[in-house]
Order: structure tokens, then sequence, then C-alpha cells
């Protein structure tokens, strides 16, 4: 008896749609990085922990707006139907699902960014903090330690 299928698996429409739902309300830490590289218009990484956090250390380029702050804000921060992707602290952190449920409600196309800062710092991609822009080593269980794509 095989594990992995002692449910059996969906069938293919049904996975299709459930894939696609799922990669049309997130995205990774290594598309964010390329787009943010690229320089792609009307993207905007939303930065939804608290101040303490975001002073320890930033996404390049993200803008700060606390999840809690975004229905306030959001207009004056993100331009109205701007693309938005949200972080927060990592895998075990529901902010930035809180903070994209935010933006939806507001009208922006919006997606969260899975394993949020966590990964972004465990990729080895830059940050910005206090001193200034800097990167950590890359942790192998998370990308190859040469480069932050893994190819997939």
């Amino acid at each position: 008896m095989t594990r992995a299928f002692a449910v059996p698996a969906a069938d293919p429409a049904t996975a299709t749609a459930y894939f696609l739902a799922e990669l049309s309300v997130t995205t990774d830490v290594a598309d964010v990085h390329a787009d943010l590289t690229a320089g792609v218009p009307g993207l905007v990484v939303v930065d939804s922990r608290g101040e303490a956090a975001w002073v320890q250390g930033h996404l390049p380029g993200a803008v700060h707006l606390p999840t809690a702050r975004i229905a306030e804000r959001a207009a004056q921060v993100v331009p109205t139907g701007t693309r938005v992707v949200t972080y927060c602290w990592g895998p075990g952190c529901d902010g930035a699902t809180r903070a994209a449920l935010e933006f939806a409600r507001l009208g922006y196309p919006v997606k969260q960014m899975r394993g949020g800062y966590e990964y972004w710092v465990r990729e080895g991609l830059p940050v910005v903090t206090p001193t200034g822009l800097t990167r950590r080593a890359v942790d192998d269980l998370t990308a190859p330690a040469r480069t932050a794509r893994c190819d997939c």
C-alpha cells in the first residue's frame, strides 16, 4: 500500500483548478527578487511587519505598511490598481496573508510571498538594515549555495 496515495489523487481537472488557484494568490521569494531586480513596473512589495522588524531588516524597494494600517493608509502609499506582493516574517506567520486579504478587500490585485522575510534572508538575497545593504550566506536547505535560483 502506498502512503502518498492512500487518499487517491484528484482528477486532473480538479488538480489543475487547485494549483492555478494557489498560484493566483501566492508567489515565491525567487520570483519577487527577479521582478524587483528587473524593475517590473506597477509592482509594489509591502512589508506588513511592525516598526522594530522593519528596522531590523527589510527587502530593498519594499514599502512599510503594517497590516493594522493598510485599510487607513493603502491609498496614500500604494496607487490604486497597483499589483501588490505582501510579506511578513515567514511561513510560520499569517501576517502576509492578513495583509493580502486587506489589499484584496480594497480592490488591489495582490499575492503573498511564500516564505516571507525568513526565506528571503535564508536564500542569501539582499536586505536593508541600519548599517546598509547586506546579505547572509545562503542556507543550502533553501537554495543552491552558488545561486539564488533553484531552476524549478
